[in-house]
């Protein structure tokens, strides 16, 4: 199946808390970095997600966030930490591919963040996602 999504990358599922409707997924992915995912119990049942499971994360380019540092104080725990590789602007939105261990994130932001962060290939940034924004596939 081909999907229009550009942010893939395979990992392996460490650990798996269950609530009463959703659940938290904590994958590691290829490149060494942990990731969180929150999916309803009915996708973990579905999927077959189990520890140990292998799995291929799922994110919109307009779900990652982009901060020229580390984020303290923040709810959101996805904090990837990488490298901008190239910056494609157009009228109001930007395209911006940041490249991390083991692969690479495209970022859909706004043109005047882009300025105002002063965003260009060489830029150290974190990628900011939050886990109910990333969704899982089975591998």
């Amino acid at each position: 199946m081909s999907l229009s999504i550009r942010n893939q990358m395979s990992g392996t599922v460490l650990t798996l808390s269950p609530g009463e409707v959703m659940a938290t997924v904590k994958v590691r992915l290829e490149g060494g970095q942990e990731i969180t995912a929150a999916i309803t119990l009915e996708a973990v049942e579905e999927l077959g997600i189990a520890t140990g499971s292998e799995v291929r994360t799922l994110i919109k380019s307009t779900e990652v966030a982009l901060a020229t540092g580390a984020v303290d104080g923040l709810s959101i725990r996805n904090q990837i930490p990488g490298t901008v590789t190239d910056v494609t602007t157009g009228g109001a939105m930007a395209g911006v591919k940041v490249a991390v261990a083991g692969g690479e994130l495209t970022a859909a932001i706004t043109r005047d963040a882009v300025e105002d962060l002063g965003l260009a290939a060489g830029s150290e940034v974190t990628a900011l996602i939050k886990s109910t924004e990333i969704a899982l596939a089975a591998a």
